[in-house]
């Protein structure tokens, strides 16, 4: 019975996760505003998501048996997800890439989908409470 009651809510948690990682994620994009060279960081949540479920998020480094190999990537991952860097829509002098108009909106989003989020998790507890009490 626990094991229905925890796949039924895989789902939710592995949501609520990566939507709280990637509120993380742009708070530091925000509070990174005026430092000089700093490069704006999201993740794909639909991929990142997809990942998760699926149990594939997290991959494996090849291995590089010279220093001269080219790593393929920062390796820098969020939940398994890859960080990526956010495309630059106006750039700036000094090489920021964070543009708050952008980062305030996807903060808003964010936030309004996690909430939702934790709406549907909450309602479906209560299906299952009175489930199991009727």
């Amino acid at each position: 019975m626990t094991g229905r009651i925890d796949s039924m809510f895989q789902f939710h948690q592995a949501a609520l996760n990566l939507r709280a990682a990637r509120q993380e994620l742009i708070a530091a994009n925000i509070a990174n505003a005026d430092t000089p060279n700093y490069k704006a960081k999201d993740i794909d949540f639909a991929s990142a998501l997809q990942g998760a479920i699926a149990g594939s998020g997290a991959k494996l480094q090849m291995a590089a048996t010279s220093n001269s190999h080219l790593s393929g990537g920062s390796g820098e991952t969020v939940l398994g997800a890859p960080v990526l860097y956010r495309n630059v829509v106006q750039p700036s002098a000094d090489g920021n890439t964070v543009d708050m108009d952008v980062e305030r909106a996807q903060f808003a989003d964010n936030a309004l989908r996690y909430e939702a989020s934790v709406k549907f998790v909450s309602d479906e507890g209560k299906d299952v409470l009175a489930a199991l009490q009727g």
